[in-house]
């Protein structure tokens, strides 16, 4: 890769710490295996306090990456299929209706066409309502799941899913992709079949053979000083909003509920290992974590064209890529329209992080922000992938 071209993503990054955009930024690139480029720029508080390779951020649903490799491995056990209903693990949720309109009436109910799957939770396609979109009853019944913060629930694992089972689905099992509590479930899912908490499911499966030693679902008092604010902008006025203080904040303290859908904390460095894992098609230094099969199921799209012509969260998302089990893939470079690989994968965070693995640039990419724009179409980020296609010399 051009140093010369890198500098321009060094440059566009301080621009924006230099408007107050953002008060500092990771950026971690990796080319066949080495390290190709990392800017460490600006302050972790916003308050002169310097920037750390090592600091730590918010993942938001860039944890839905890892709940889904948890559940694969499990799968690979035999212990899970794609096709199995959950609810033979997770009772609360037997007899559940679904609404006849998602933002319809709580009695205006039907029966489900069928279970939930397995399926259906890796690809969000299991019929819980969002607790942004659609708005309506089940909707507002779903923000109330998330008291205090919306990647943070403040009641038990048990005690969340009970409430989750009083409200109706929004769409039938498989209809439609929508992007709310399905990674949380299937970590309920992971915990009851493998017998273990789910945290320690992943310090045992995942993080403990990567190396990944400040992934984590909340930041003590040894790792604290390395986690600042993080900001939400007004989409309407611009404004940056305080959403979450380090210390003292959701995130200094231990959750009631380890949430697989956002909860989880780290290093743009540990993300990278989780990268290069799934690019290496599932080889770390010590075996394996999945095999090149699973790797290959996990990056393909299990959207329906009808699915991807759907909005997701207002916008057409779904034009240039489809969705796997946790991940985005690109299949249609012109529908971006930007510099990158057919077959690029990865995803997002709300919190203003972003990871994309490129298999034919053997390319693995991590940014780490603390100011979440909106989630789909963050200019930042979009800008990052552009920055980072660019500077390719070869």
């Amino acid at each position: 890769m051009s140093a010369m071209r890198l500098a321009r993503l060094t440059a566009k990054l301080q621009a924006l710490i230099d408007c107050d955009e953002i008060p500092g930024a990771v950026a971690l690139i990796l080319r066949h295996g080495e390290e190709a480029h990392c800017d460490v720029l600006g302050s972790i508080d916003g308050q002169g306090t310097p920037m750390r390779r090592d600091a730590l951020w918010r993942l938001g649903s860039m944890t839905k990456v890892v709940t889904s490799i948890a559940a694969l491995i499990l799968m690979e056990e035999g212990k899970l299929r794609l096709s199995d209903r959950i609810d033979q693990w997770l009772a609360e949720l037997r007899g559940q209706r679904v609404l006849q309109k998602p933002n319809g009436s709580l009695e205006d109910v039907c029966a489900p066409i069928r279970p939930i799957t397995v399926e259906d939770l890796l690809t969000h396609r299991a019929g819980f309502p969002s607790y942004a979109l659609p708005q309506g009853p089940a909707a507002r019944m779903a923000q109330s799941l998330m008291a205090g913060s919306s990647m943070r629930p403040d009641i038990g694992v048990d005690e969340w899913l009970g409430k989750l089972a009083e409200i109706p689905l929004i769409h039938q099992p498989g209809e439609r992709m929508v992007m709310g509590f399905s990674s949380d479930v299937l970590a309920i899912l992971i915990q009851r079949v493998a017998g273990l908490p789910f945290e320690q499911f992943l310090q045992e499966r995942i993080f403990g053979p990567l190396g990944m030693s400040d992934t984590v679902f909340w930041a003590d008092e040894s790792r604290i000083g390395r986690l600042g604010p993080a900001y939400s902008i007004n989409w309407l006025t611009g404004k940056k909003i305080l959403q979450d203080p380090g210390p003292g904040g959701y995130f200094s303290r231990p959750p009631a509920h380890p949430s697989g859908g956002g909860g989880l904390v780290s290093t743009a460095d540990d993300f990278a290992r989780l990268g290069t894992m799934l690019l290496r098609m599932g080889r770390c230094e010590d075996g394996r974590i999945l095999s090149r099969k699973t790797v290959e199921l996990m990056t393909t799209d299990f959207l329906t064209a009808e699915q991807r012509a759907q909005p997701y969260f207002g916008y057409p998302y779904w034009r240039d890529r489809g969705f796997g089990l946790g991940v985005f893939i690109t299949d249609n470079i012109a529908a971006r329209g930007g510099p990158v690989s057919v077959g690029q994968y990865g995803w997002r965070g709300a919190f203003g992080t972003y990871w994309f693995n490129d298999p034919q640039e053997d390319l693995v990419a991590v940014l780490m922000l603390p100011v979440s724009w909106p989630a789909v179409i963050p200019q930042p980020l979009a800008d990052f992938e552009t920055l980072v296609y660019q500077a390719i010399d070869d």
